[in-house]
């Protein structure tokens, strides 16, 4: 089962899940902006990306600079705002057999499949 952390809105976000329906990935397609990842599921997402919060942040949204930009923020505190503002998170994330991706570009996948 592959599944795509996904916003329907987002041209890169189409793009992935165009490749891996080409790909004839069994998919589990999570639209997060209705369905916002856990704590804990988006701590497993970044271990499975091998990144640390700051870097699944949407930095250009209105959002972020109007709340978080230039403050000292601890990792659990950038999960908590990513969670409690998910049009922060990065799209699109895919996860596969405990390896993971940002579709950005839309080809990435391609590296888990």
């Amino acid at each position: 089962m592959t599944t795509i952390y996904h916003n329907p809105r987002c041209s890169k976000s189409r793009q992935t899940l165009q490749i891996l329906e080409e790909k004839n990935e069994d998919i589990s397609i999570i639209k997060y902006l209705e369905e916002p990842p856990t704590k804990k599921e988006l701590k497993q997402i970044l271990e499975l990306l091998n990144i640390k919060p700051i870097a699944l942040v949407r930095k250009n949204e209105q959002i972020w600079k109007d709340n978080f930009k230039g403050k000292d923020l601890s990792q659990d505190e950038v999960i908590d705002a990513m969670i409690a503002n998910p049009k922060l998170i990065e799209r699109p994330i895919v996860v596969k057999n405990n390896k993971a991706t940002i579709g950005r570009p839309p080809e990435n996948v391609l590296n888990i499949l």
